[in-house]
C-alpha cells in the first residue's frame, strides 16, 4: 500500500508503509513542552505501532516525511 507524503497517525495506530516520520502536534492540542530533537524524526517499519512522545508521555500525530 503506497502512503502519500504528508499522511497524518497518531500514537497507536499501525505503521502501513515503512520510513521516516515526523512528529506533527500533540492529540490534546497542546504545543508545550516540545519533544526532544531525537523524537522529533523517527523510522518506523511497517506493521509497528506508532509510539507516544515518550520524554512527554503525550499521545501525537505523525506524518510520513520520507520512504524507506
Amino acid at each position: 500500500m503506497s502512503v502519500s507524503i504528508g499522511t497524518r497517525y497518531k500514537t497507536g495506530e499501525k505503521c502501513v508503509e515503512s520510513g521516516i516520520y515526523g512528529f506533527d502536534g500533540y492529540v490534546d492540542g497542546s504545543s508545550w513542552p516540545t519533544p526532544t530533537s531525537e523524537e522529533r524524526q523517527i523510522p518506523l517499519s511497517a506493521g509497528e505501532t506508532f509510539p507516544p512522545i515518550r520524554s512527554r508521555n503525550k499521545s501525537c500525530y505523525w506524518k510520513l516525511v520520507r520512504r524507506a
